[in-house]
């Protein structure tokens, strides 16, 4: 369970889809095949069936599309929270790119070095980032760098510290009866889950051209993250009631400031699906 709460902190999610030019790549397919069509030819290839016709795919075949962190810092005694996001213009085509999308992740967590907070992170967010920033020849050292033993020093790696939380591990067990999906868990704790859309409906919307509306998709799972992690630290005691009421004021603050800018107005149906989740399970 969660021992600490460094002062820096960052609970991401990242969207990713498959990736054409991996499956043009590696099945050898037409290089003016459509998208559409090279998506279809890697879900058949990977065991498509009428009942699941877009199953998962190797991460390392897939493209990181969107990365949301909520950041938590603390100075002295105030608490800050920021809500990020990446690409930060989805209509940018350079800032679409998967490299950059990337790359200004990794190079900011080696400079920031916060602790980081992610759901199913280990074996899938922090996983494809890695895959996918050699595939494209990227360098981070900064987030690379590993001190000699683990309690010395920042190390996103190494499972036995607390630079890397990934609370999916933390919750769940042995076999399917065991796993406990985002979604289950957050909706149980007042706080929401997927709704409007979810992670299959990704791939359309992308293809589809709706990035903005993956990138928000994204900003709501971050949000969902951090509360999660909220609820877990205090459950393990590093928050007592009155202070954990006061962090989750500090989210709820945010939302309301965000959700009276243009950009970012989105955020009042997060609001009202929380508001509602707390009223129907009586939770605070």
């Amino acid at each position: 369970m969660i021992r600490s709460v460094q002062d820096h902190l960052w609970a991401f999610d990242c969207e990713w889809v498959p990736d054409p030019q991996a499956g043009r790549l590696l099945y050898n397919l037409p290089t003016d095949l459509p998208d559409r069509d090279v998506l279809a030819e890697m879900w058949r290839r990977n065991g498509a069936t009428p009942e699941e016709p877009t199953p998962f795919l190797k991460t390392v075949m897939c493209r990181v599309v969107s990365i949301a962190a909520v950041r938590r810092r603390v100075r002295g005694d105030e608490v800050k929270l920021d809500l990020l996001w990446l690409p930060r213009d989805p209509d940018s085509t350079e800032q679409q790119a998967e490299s950059a999308v990337i790359g200004t992740f990794l190079q900011a967590l080696g400079k920031f070095k916060p602790q980081l907070v992610g759901y199913n992170s280990r074996a899938a967010d922090l996983r494809i980032l890695v895959q996918r920033a050699v595939a494209h020849g990227l360098a981070a050292p900064e987030f690379c760098h590993r001190p000699e033993k683990p309690w010395e020093g920042v190390d996103y790696f190494h499972r036995d510290n607390e630079w890397h939380l990934d609370l999916m591990e933390m919750l769940s067990g042995w076999g399917a009866r065991g796993s406990v999906a985002l979604h289950e868990i957050a909706t149980l704790s007042g706080i929401p889950g997927k709704f409007e859309t979810d992670g299959l409906q990704v791939a359309p919307m992308w293809l589809d051209g709706r990035l903005r509306e993956v990138v928000r998709y994204n900003c709501f799972d971050a949000l969902t993250t951090y509360l999660l992690w909220l609820r877990m630290a205090h459950f393990a005691g590093l928050f007592d009631a009155t202070r954990y009421e006061d962090e989750q004021n500090l989210v709820r603050e945010l939302i309301m400031q965000l959700g009276e800018q243009p950009e970012t107005e989105f955020l009042n149906r997060y609001f009202e699906e929380w508001e509602r989740l707390q009223a129907l399970t009586g939770q605070s």
